[in-house]
């Protein structure tokens, strides 16, 4: 497989999700080791770890860009820690590794993920997340769903273009 055929969904969201948002996170990851999807995401704790959680326990692929200066600050479902000392800014790299994010709840490190992806216009899918308006009107930049196969299915569905 080459680099042009491997797909690589990032997965954003809280440290400190609801019960709910981490069953949806770990959902996600494993529906993503399904399709065979590489997951990046953060790497550290709450969404991240069950996202990971979920895709390892499907046999995936995960990779964590992490803020600090140590490959052990990784969650244990890591298997690639990329180590970055950048703080909040390595939010840019994050979402630049990735064809589409997935955003489950989150707070406003999450926000920052999605305005990277925005501006990047990588297509963002939500679950149990952020939404907007501009001039009084509702802003329809991130694709709401209901579920993990659901979002998995529409990331991919604009990853291949269809």
């Amino acid at each position: 497989m080459t680099t042009r055929e491997i797909i690589t969904i990032a997965v954003i969201g809280t440290r400190q999700p609801s019960p709910e948002e981490a069953k949806l996170a770990e959902e996600v990851g494993r529906e993503l080791a399904k399709n065979g999807v590489v997951l990046v995401c953060g790497g550290l704790g709450g969404v991240m770890e069950a996202a990971c959680r979920g895709a390892c326990l499907e046999g995936g692929l995960t990779i964590g860009i992490l803020p600090g200066n140590e490959a052990k600050s990784a969650n244990r479902y890591v298997q690639i820690p990329i180590v970055t000392g950048m703080g909040y800014a390595r939010n840019a790299v994050l979402v630049k590794s990735a064809q589409a994010v997935i955003a489950v709840g989150g707070g406003y490190g999450t926000l920052s993920e999605i305005a990277y992806a925005l501006d990047f216009k990588i297509p963002i899918v939500g679950l149990n997340t952020w939404s907007f308006s501009r001039n009084n009107r509702v802003d329809k930049s991130i694709i709401r769903v209901r579920n993990a196969k659901s979002a998995v299915n529409k990331a991919l569905k604009l990853v291949k273009g269809k």
